[in-house]
C-alpha cells in the first residue's frame, strides 16, 4: 500500500497512467472513465448539489462539478493531491486526512447530497468498508446518495478470475469490493458494471 509519500510521489503522474490503462482497457482502471462519466451525469441531474468526495486525488471528477455550481468538500491522504486539486478548486473544502481513521472533524459537521469515493475505498478492508459506509450514511441529506466508484466484483469467483488474468500486475495490498457480499450489510446496494474489474455502487438514504 502507498503511504503517504508514495501518494505525493504519484500525485503528479497519477491522471496520466489513469488514462493509459483505461484506453487499453487494463486492470485496475479499465473502465475508469465510464465510471466518472456515470457518477458525474448522476450528480448533476441534482442543482448545486452538495458533494463530499472521499479520497479525492487530483480532483478530476470534482473539478468538473465545481465548474458546474456544486459545493465541494473533501478529504484525502496527500498534501500534493490536495494543493493540486486546490489550483482548480480554489473556494472547495478540502483537508487532508487519512480516512481509514474516518472522517476529519470539519466534515463531520456537514451533511451531503452526494458522497462519492472514486478508487479510493479499496484500501480500506472490507470490515472497514461497513463501518465507513455506515458513518457515511448518517451525514447524506434526505433521498442523498453515496457512489462509489472503483474496482469491483458482483461476486468473489468474477474477482478470482481478474486477479488470475492480471497476473503480476495484481495488486494484493488492495481489497476490492464483492458487492453480493457487502449486501449482507447494505441489502438495498445497487451495482452497475462498466468494465471486467470495474463498476458503480450506489445507496440512497
Amino acid at each position: 500500500m502507498l503511504d503517504n509519500k508514495g501518494f505525493n510521489l504519484w500525485a503528479d503522474g497519477y491522471d496520466k497512467s489513469v488514462g493509459v490503462s483505461d484506453e487499453e482497457n487494463a486492470y485496475p482502471f479499465a473502465g475508469y472513465k465510464d465510471v466518472l462519466g456515470t457518477i458525474y451525469k448522476t450528480i448533476m441531474e441534482k442543482p448545486n448539489a452538495v458533494v463530499l468526495d472521499i479520497g479525492f486525488g487530483t480532483g478530476t471528477l470534482t473539478t468538473k462539478l465545481y465548474e458546474n455550481g456544486c459545493p465541494i468538500y473533501g478529504q484525502d491522504f496527500s498534501a500534493r493531491m490536495i494543493e493540486l486539486a486546490s489550483q482548480k478548486m480554489p473556494n472547495a473544502h478540502l483537508y487532508q486526512g487519512d480516512f481509514t481513521h474516518g472522517l476529519v472533524e470539519p466534515l463531520l459537521a456537514q451533511n451531503y447530497d452526494f458522497i462519492v469515493a472514486t478508487y479510493s475505498l479499496h484500501h480500506l478492508t472490507d470490515e472497514q468498508k461497513v463501518s465507513f459506509l455506515r458513518v457515511l450514511q448518517y451525514h447524506l441529506n434526505p433521498g442523498g446518495q453515496i457512489l462509489i466508484g472503483d474496482v469491483a466484483f458482483e461476486t468473489r469467483a468474477e474477482l478470482e478470475q481478474c486477479r488470475k488474468d492480471s497476473g503480476d500486475a495484481w495488486d494484493d495490498d488492495e481489497i476490492y469490493f464483492v458487492v453480493d457480499e457487502l449486501r449482507n450489510a447494505f441489502p438495498t446496494l445497487a451495482f452497475a458494471s462498466k468494465s471486467y474489474c470495474a463498476g458503480v455502487l450506489s445507496m440512497t438514504l
